[in-house]
């Protein structure tokens, strides 16, 4: 799908457009982004059936451009405005706390073009004396370019993952007997390097010579019998890597990782009297285990460790011990409780998520769209929500496989109080609580708004605790501690948002907050009907947090989630 490149172009234009002062094109090419982000469909698909422009935002201006980015991967109208602003835009506006405004004020009056312009000017103290700048800002700079430069060369998981699946299928049609997804991707982690895959074949050559013919192969850099690395035309690497059936279990754990994970294993190996490598487990020149990885485990002594807590945060000792958890499994999630539809920002009806989640094998789903004073994403004000209540009413009558719970995702103001009346709340179902602004307050004045949030009554879920966006924003500064104290004394539930760029909570704070009594629930903050696809993500999440399904609401059937919130 290309959606995402149209989206970042059109939000790109908007950018520079914004840049420069203009107004009333910069909202048309923002909503067009939101239009095409958020859209259910692939665009290409669209623009083929020629309904570009029965899209809501989208005329005759926008649905040529579209076209072009569609054919030819980018679009002159948006170069020739680059280059008006001889900037490194795409790196700039990665730095948290800088938009377009402030970057052409920083390139007006600095002279800045670039991270290494940037961090200069920061670093000599010349940024702080510009109007509306300051120290305060001058030193988040220092510390949001420390952070950029960290997440440089990862993709998300949720981008990559479709593409290793993808590519696995693929292979499968090949001359192979078995095939796995290896490395971090296996392991879930959030973010990606490249992609490893490992096979099991008789017929390497034939395979090797599939692999790099694929149509998604956009350069061979090695091929061999062997190993073959080949880059992808969207820029990811991929490896593939083969063994035999005897080894391939010992493969598959040693290049699935972690690192040191696999250190660890060694030295217990040698403890023994044993050699591990990715060929098996050896005593003395036999091979004693290795076609699995579960054989591996038992000649160590070992629980199996699921690949999703193999990052050396005490899984070792635990698998020891036989004291890992039973870890929250993919199909045990019975519902999702943060939804959006087209009542507030979402691209689809509240009838098309009811069947689809329903056909997804849920037995329930709350809509939480959003509420008035966040206009930005489309918010009901409460004459909305009152009729979107009587909506769902008569939806559920005509509903057989899954009942749909009445909601609503409310914003925790400056002052920490909700945007609507305690009045309204007591007859919803399901009551989301979010920061959507002000990230900049202290520690303590950030924490004490989601403290009042869960201090009310009506109040269900803490969404997207700490309001990270990965590669994006930073978490803002949190008193995790209290939080987690609060949420067990209130029983308010805190998420886990299953959306790429969120996977908020992260899975160290997940496992703090397991160790701290705090129930949670995974929520895919679907705003169309693609995205409800990401709860795997969500899950994964949990699991890499050591999360059981008893640490997870949303596990439960509907009869005793309803006891649990009354």
């Amino acid at each position: 799908m290309k959606n995402r490149k149209v989206a970042t172009i059109l939000n790109r234009i908007a950018d520079l457009l914004e840049m420069d002062g203009v107004d009333f094109r910069t909202k048309a090419y923002r909503r067009a982004a939101h239009t095409v982000e958020f859209l259910s469909r692939d665009i290409q698909d669209v623009r083929n059936e020629g309904k570009l422009e029965e899209l809501p935002g989208i005329g005759k201006n926008l649905s040529k451009k579209i076209e072009e980015i569609i054919d030819t991967g980018s679009l002159e109208y948006y170069e020739n405005l680059k280059k008006e602003f001889p900037v490194d835009f795409e790196a700039l506006v990665a730095i948290e706390g800088l938009g377009p405004k402030s970057i052409k004020l920083l390139y007006d009056e600095l002279g800045i073009k670039n991270l290494e312009d940037l961090e200069k000017a920061a670093k000599r103290h010349r940024i702080r004396r510009l109007k509306g700048m300051g120290d305060k800002k001058e030193h988040q700079i220092i510390e949001n370019l420390k952070f950029a430069r960290k997440t440089t060369g990862r993709t998300l998981l949720g981008q990559i993952l479709p593409l290793a699946e993808g590519i696995k299928k693929e292979l499968e049609k090949s001359d192979v007997s078995d095939v796995e997804i290896a490395g971090s991707i296996r392991r879930m982690q959030e973010t990606v390097g490249d992609i490893d895959i490992l096979v099991v074949t008789d017929k390497p050559k034939q395979v090797m010579d599939y692999f790099t013919s694929m149509d998604e192969v956009g350069k061979i850099i090695v091929k061999g019998l062997l190993k073959s690395t080949i880059r992808l035309k969207n820029g990811v690497q991929v490896d593939i890597r083969v063994f035999n059936e005897d080894s391939f279990g010992s493969a598959l754990l040693y290049f699935t990782g972690s690192k040191e994970t696999n250190i660890d294993m060694r030295k217990i190996a040698i403890r023994n009297g044993l050699k591990l490598n990715e060929y098996g487990v050896y005593m003395d020149e036999k091979q004693i285990a290795g076609k699995t990885e579960e054989e591996v485990f038992r000649k160590l002594g070992m629980q199996y460790i699921e690949p999703e807590l193999r990052e050396n945060r005490g899984e070792i000792e635990a698998a020891l011990k036989g004291k890992l958890p039973k870890l929250v499994e993919y199909n045990e999630i019975m519902g999702d409780l943060q939804i959006h539809t087209k009542w507030s920002d979402g691209d689809a009806s509240i009838q098309d998520m009811a069947q689809k989640t329903g056909k997804l094998g849920y037995e329930y789903i709350a809509v939480t769209d959003h509420t008035g004073s966040l206009k930005i994403a489309g918010g009901m004000d409460e004459n909305g929500i009152k009729r979107q209540i009587k909506e769902i009413d008569k939806l559920n009558q005509n509903l057989d496989e899954i009942i749909v719970l009445k909601g609503v995702e409310v914003n925790i103001d400056s002052e920490g109080r909700l945007d609507v009346s305690n009045e309204l709340l007591e007859n919803m179902d399901i009551v989301v609580a979010a920061l959507h602004s002000g990230f900049r307050q202290s520690r303590e004045k950030l924490t004490g708004r989601i403290v009042s949030a869960m201090e009310n009554e009506h109040v269900n879920i803490i969404a997207h605790p700490t309001g990270r966006k990965i590669h994006y924003r930073m978490a803002y500064e949190l008193d995790l501690e209290k939080i987690f104290e609060v949420s067990k004394e209130t029983g308010t539930f805190l998420e886990v948002n299953s959306q790429p760029n969120r996977l908020d909570l992260k899975d160290i704070n997940i496992k703090r907050a397991i160790e701290e009594g705090c129930k949670l629930v995974i929520n895919t903050d679907a705003h169309n009907l693609d995205q409800l696809s990401y709860m795997k993500l969500g899950t994964s999440t949990a699991r890499r947090g050591w999360a059981e399904s008893k640490d997870i609401i949303n596990t439960l059937p509907l009869k005793k989630l309803e006891k649990l919130l009354s």
